[in-house]
């Protein structure tokens, strides 16, 4: 009888971790939470700076996609010299014939 109330002490306190411990031991000291093998593992400086790279690039990658799935969206900048280009006006445009130009071709 006496091994099965210990069974049941040992699986309670397996099965509800969040219950304190109880002793009488005044050497008993608390659990140490970094070397414990549950733990969360420590990033090194390398780590945080590649994650931060590969989270940076991702949002890059998303912000693209973005812009390439959704053209109705229209495109925000914040430089006021920035202006659209006008392909009718630059300087290595065809030369548009005037309709006197076109009137004459044409009579030819």
């Amino acid at each position: 009888l006496a091994d099965a109330a210990a069974l049941k002490k040992l699986a309670v306190d397996y099965m509800h971790p969040e219950r304190g411990i109880e002793t009488s031991d005044p050497t008993a000291t608390a659990r140490c939470y970094f070397d414990r093998a549950s733990a969360p593992e420590q990033e090194s400086v390398e780590d945080m700076e590649e994650r931060a790279m590969a989270l940076a690039d991702a949002a890059a990658l998303k912000k693209l996609a973005v812009d390439y799935m959704h053209p109705e969206v229209g495109v925000v900048t914040s430089d006021p010299t920035a202006t659209a280009r006008c392909y009718f006006d630059r300087t290595s445009a065809p030369e548009q014939e005037s309709v006197d130009d076109m009137e004459e071709r044409a009579m030819a």
